[in-house]
């Protein structure tokens, strides 16, 4: 249960849009077509321990929530109204939710990733949520990675045909009956807390989405799933597999 200090009304309000919008973007999922990149055993990366931390740009949340639906994936949402009818959008597409945001809770948030994945549950980072800078990665995942041994997993993902919302992200909405490219990059692993080390992964994760960006519009443009210098596209996840049980 969430303790955000919501009004009645808020709460209510909150509830309708989850349950307006929640069989509208499951429709809008169940239209779209996936290419997919991604390194040899991604499927298993997703259940075998110690659990990963999946990083991505803020802008991409809605082709992410279709695609990795029903993985007992849990993700922070902020701690204000937005947050809350988020939270109960993605826990009706099988997520979890961690409630807190670089600028409130995010301590307590990150108190409870740790959990977690102590737990077995693979979370997810927006990097430069929830305000920005747009594509600038904040540290927590980061941190969170050296302090657990949970590898980061980064990945992204572009709509053939969408519309870009006038926010701070450019938030992306596929087009129904388009096409998505997913790529998904390799496993990322951070060694320790130090101040040196959590940076140098940070820009190495920003560097690394940069690339994945690009593969993913060479895939569009070439209508062809690219693999990784290691492995096929073939050996990731469908979306919508339900994850194997713990």
């Amino acid at each position: 249960m969430s303790d955000v200090r919501l009004s009645r009304a808020q709460r209510l309000q909150a509830a309708i849009i989850a349950a307006v919008a929640s069989p509208l973007i499951g429709l809008l999922c169940r239209t779209l077509t996936w290419q997919v990149s991604g390194p040899a055993g991604c499927s298993e990366i997703l259940t075998v321990a110690p659990p990963p931390i999946l990083a991505f740009w803020h802008g991409r949340i809605l082709g992410g929530l279709g695609y990795f639906r029903d993985r007992d994936i849990v993700v922070i949402t902020s701690q204000n109204f937005d947050g809350e009818w988020i939270a109960r959008i993605i826990r009706r597409f099988g997520y979890g939710s961690a409630r807190g945001s670089s600028s409130r809770g995010g301590a307590r948030a990150l108190v409870q990733m740790r959990r977690e994945l102590a737990a077995g549950r693979p979370v997810a980072f927006t990097l430069d949520g929830p305000r920005g800078p747009s594509r600038v990665a904040q540290p927590g995942a980061v941190w969170l990675a050296g302090a657990t041994g949970s590898p980061l997993l980064p990945f992204h993902l572009e709509a053939a045909r969408h519309w870009s919302l006038r926010s701070w992200d450019r938030t992306q909405v596929p087009k129904p009956f388009t096409r998505l490219a997913l790529a998904i990059g390799d496993p990322i692993r951070v060694v320790s807390t130090a101040p040196g080390e959590v940076e140098s992964k940070r820009r190495q994760l920003e560097d690394t989405l940069r690339d994945l960006e690009r593969k993913t519009l060479d895939m569009l443009r070439s209508n062809t799933t690219v693999p990784d210098d290691t492995a096929a596209g073939s050996s990731t996840i469908p979306p919508g597999t339900a994850r194997p049980s713990r």
